[in-house]
């Protein structure tokens, strides 16, 4: 009995470890998840609220510093760009989109995916 009271922070830790990648874009983005675009080295996830849009790009395997980018543009607007050399994520990025679309991009390593207009 003591040894499972012992073990469960330990499985709880690596549940918590396993996900982070997306309960910390989520935490770092406000409003509800629009779209994910998968690539082979990372995700690029964007969010949407009332007013706001917000874009995380998350490594797959975090680990060693490496370029990453995460890019978010409202039409009609420029574009707000997180670039440089990170461990797990870029971003995150957020502009004005009360009733604008959005694009957004993003990239870990040599790999991207961008989403194309989204949201109109």
């Amino acid at each position: 009995m003591a040894a499972a009271l012992l073990a469960l922070p330990v499985l709880a830790a690596a549940g918590l470890v396993l996900g982070a990648g997306q309960a910390t874009a989520a935490a770092l983005c406000p409003g509800r998840l629009v779209k994910t675009v998968t690539f082979s080295t990372g995700s690029l996830q964007v969010y949407k609220s009332r007013a706001y849009a917000c874009a995380v790009t998350v490594a797959k395997k975090p680990g060693a510093r490496r370029e990453m980018k995460v890019s978010l543009q409202p039409r009609g607007g420029r574009a707000v760009v997180d670039q440089g050399k990170f461990t797990t994520r870029a971003g995150p990025v957020r502009v004005h989109a009360l009733n604008r679309c959005v694009r957004a991009s993003g990239s870990v390593g040599g790999s991207a995916g961008s989403t194309g207009w989204i949201g109109c």
